[in-house]
Parts: structure tokens; C-alpha cells; sequence
């Protein structure tokens, strides 16, 4: 049982089990129903997405050094609010019992919200693959 980190879009590997999308906006163009059909996810999860002005700062310019710290205090300041807290913690626990996955959009992990959630993910005690 573990908890992976993905890109949403991307065909499914073996044995990842639930799909969790953490974006603001679900995929445009794609129905309701075929969500999961088409590798995006199975449920979800907004409230462990960056705000929409975090968003907006994201893709105002490239990262750069500062501008990653920068955004990366403001996103971890956002996920300490009671709601995020609660399914990071329930999230993590869930790791340790059954097979599930978090993703976003982003093709660079490095550089986007998921490689901050996972690391919250970890904080809290998920088990990772």
C-alpha cells in the first residue's frame, strides 16, 4: 500500500489504485464522465490546490530560484488552513492502507505544486512508492 505522485493525463501504472487530481480546474473539453476513462483522475480535490492567485503567479513568469522559494512558502502557508490539513493528514493515512495516486497538470514536477504536496504527504507519514 503506497502513495504516488503523477501527471494527470498520463495512462495509469499497474497497481496505482485511486487517482486524485489536486488542481484548481478540471481538464477542459472533457466530460464529467470520462475523467477517469481518460487517465485524469477518479476524484476531485481542489482544496489541495494552489489558490487562484498562487496560480496566477505561477505562470506570470519562469521560476526562477527566488520565485520557487517564494511560491513554495505561499503554497505550504495555504495548505496549513484547517481543511487542507485535514485531507493531507487523511490522505497520508490512506497511504498506509491501500494503493492511491495525487496528480496535477504540470509536465515539470519539480516546478509545481504536487512536488510540495508530496512532501507534506511525507511530513505527515504517508508511505510513498
Amino acid at each position: 500500500m503506497s502513495l504516488s505522485v503523477v501527471r494527470l493525463g498520463t495512462p495509469r501504472k499497474r497497481d496505482e489504485g485511486l487517482r486524485i487530481g489536486t488542481v484548481r480546474r478540471p481538464p477542459r473539453g472533457v466530460k464529467k464522465q470520462d475523467y477517469a476513462k481518460r487517465d485524469y483522475f477518479d476524484l476531485w480535490l481542489p482544496e489541495l490546490a494552489p489558490s487562484a492567485p498562487l496560480v496566477k503567479f505561477a505562470l506570470s513568469q519562469p521560476f526562477t530560484p527566488k520565485r520557487w522559494a517564494s511560491y513554495s512558502r505561499r503554497y505550504r502557508a495555504e495548505m496549513k488552513q484547517p481543511a487542507a490539513e485535514r485531507l493531507i493528514a487523511l490522505l497520508a493515512a490512506l497511504s498506509r492502507r491501500t494503493d492511491l495516486a495525487i496528480g496535477c497538470y504540470c509536465e515539470d514536477e519539480s516546478h509545481c505544486h504536487r512536488s510540495l504536496l508530496k512532501e507534506l504527504l511525507v511530513e505527515r507519514g504517508a508511505k510513498l512508492v
